[in-house]
């Protein structure tokens, strides 16, 4: 079936100056202008996972042969809202699987470099559809720009026993890391089309997105699917369950139904009370170390030297959790301070004050820490290895002293402030200049240097450097702080 987006077929009449046909593997689908670029959206990289593909390796789409519409985003995938954060109006769908595209030129010869998005939201929440991170002024950049949703929550992170034997030796349980690979492979079979180099893509994320990024780097499952990767406030040095444990969860979530029955179960049922603040952590797994997909933590695939050794840019934000309320930090700073064991105590100390310590150890622990060691383990793979350190505050939002907070760089990377709830300033664009600057660098090159902006060093794991990027520009800076030291240090000892 072709969802209802399918038009009268072009037999016969002619295309408006304003769309453009191109021809994907499944059929033709004809997109519209957007700005100097053409979009095409909710373009089907996979069948509907419902039915008997609830918790199913994707499958391709039907192909079809009339045009498709492909002018209007796709459902999202089924999510929650989380208390406190702004919800999205969208339709969403356990139908969900689709794609966008933008480029500047649809014509096989075009050869352009390739950017694929991996939105963020804690593999449970977010979206391909997000204002912030439409495609058009990357494109006009002279990039092709991809975009995808991938099943979250329970829908995408579900293990079960009886799954694993349907599986039949093949990966189970992380469906929506499945999604993102098989949104990959589409890119590798039909980008050419849309004027895109298939040999040349790089995927970038930000949040549970750059999260991705550094686990499809560490996939066998992803192996050549990608030439080039950027991590933004991805962590990275964090466990994930193991399938037994992952089974375990879902075996609670099954309360003895067999795979009939659960795939027959009503989506709201299976969606649960799933959010950012709330995991059911009873009964859902989250991603997994299933040993296919992801055959281990990130972590230490990447201290093997077993990763992909692609060039890399990674970095984070300067004040990640400042959107905290400071009366609630230490509510956030208690689980991830019990993960440093008894190197807790010293990590504190090293921040020179309690106050400071409160402020910034959550996130240095999620965010900036893992940044720097990530970094410093793909350098010493001989990978060219780029670190940065967002810290710019929209004009509009400075108070407080608060620095950049977790996701404010987005909307930044893709050049967006047009489409921001705030009135940017010539400051904030000539930041979403250099940024998006910097990110199609690499894309085009594997080297964010280039013309017009300052110059950016590879990271050297003897002495780390990173790029800070805040309200006077832009300047290499020393990485090591007293706290990301104590913060290793603990962190190893307790591994």
């Amino acid at each position: 079936m072709i969802r209802t987006l399918i038009a009268l077929s072009l037999l016969g009449t002619a295309v408006p100056a304003a769309a453009q046909q191109v021809r994907t593997e499944s059929g033709p689908v004809r997109g519209a202008a957007d700005g100097r670029v053409v979009a095409f959206k909710g373009i089907p990289y996979a069948a509907p996972p419902t039915g008997a593909l609830r918790w199913h390796r994707p499958e391709a789409p039907a192909p079809w042969n009339l045009v498709l519409e492909a002018t209007k985003f796709g459902a999202d995938c089924l999510q929650n809202a989380t208390p406190g954060v702004a919800g999205s109006d969208r339709p969403a769908s356990e139908d969900c699987l689709f794609l966008n595209v933008w480029t500047p030129k649809a014509a096989g010869s075009a050869k352009l470099p390739v950017m694929v998005w991996i939105h963020g939201g804690g593999f449970v929440s977010g979206s391909s559809a997000a204002p912030e991170t439409d495609g058009a002024r990357l494109a006009g950049r002279g990039v092709v720009l991809v975009s995808f949703n991938y099943r979250l929550g329970r829908f995408g992170f579900f293990a079960h026993p009886a799954l694993t034997v349907e599986a039949g030796g093949r990966p189970t349980g992380n469906w929506g890391l499945m999604d993102q690979i098989a949104a990959l492979n589409w890119v590798q079979r039909n980008i050419a089309a849309f004027g895109g180099d298939p040999s040349n893509v790089t995927i970038f994320g930000e949040s549970s997105g750059g999260e991705s990024v550094a686990r499809l780097m560490a996939s066998p499952a992803a192996k050549g699917l990608f030439a080039k990767a950027i991590t933004a406030s991805g962590g990275g040095r964090d466990s994930w369950p193991s399938l037994a444990q992952a089974e375990a969860r879902g075996t609670a979530f099954a309360k003895g139904a067999d795979l009939a029955a659960l795939r027959a179960l009503p989506a709201a049922t299976v969606l649960g009370g799933i959010n950012m603040m709330n995991k059911e952590e009873q009964s859902y797994s989250g991603p997994i170390t299933d040993g296919e997909i992801v055959p281990d933590n990130a972590d230490r695939i990447f201290a093997k030297g077993q990763q992909a050794h692609i060039p890399y840019l990674i970095g984070n934000n300067d004040d990640e959790l400042s959107f905290v309320p400071a009366a609630f930090l230490p509510v956030v700073n208690g689980p991830t301070l019990a993960t440093l064991g008894n190197g807790a105590d010293a990590v504190l100390a090293a921040y020179g004050s309690p106050a400071a310590a409160t402020r910034h150890v959550a996130g240095d622990v999620i965010f900036a820490e893992p940044a720097m060691a990530m970094a410093g383990r793909h350098a010493r793979s001989g990978a060219p290895t780029w670190l940065y350190r967002f810290g710019y505050v929209a004009q509009a939002r400075r108070k407080d002293d608060a620095g950049a907070g977790h996701a404010t760089d987005v909307i930044f990377q893709f050049d967006n402030l047009a489409k921001a709830d705030f009135a940017a300033t010539p400051a904030d664009q000539a930041t979403a200049d250099l940024l998006a600057a910097y990110w199609t660098n690499f894309a085009r090159t594997g080297d964010p240097n280039g013309k017009g902006v300052p110059a950016w060093s590879r990271f050297d794991a003897a002495a780390p450097a990173a790029l800070a990027i805040g309200m006077a520009g832009a300047e290499m800076q020393p990485a090591i702080t007293p706290a990301l030291t104590a913060i290793s240090a603990a962190r190893d000892a307790a591994k």
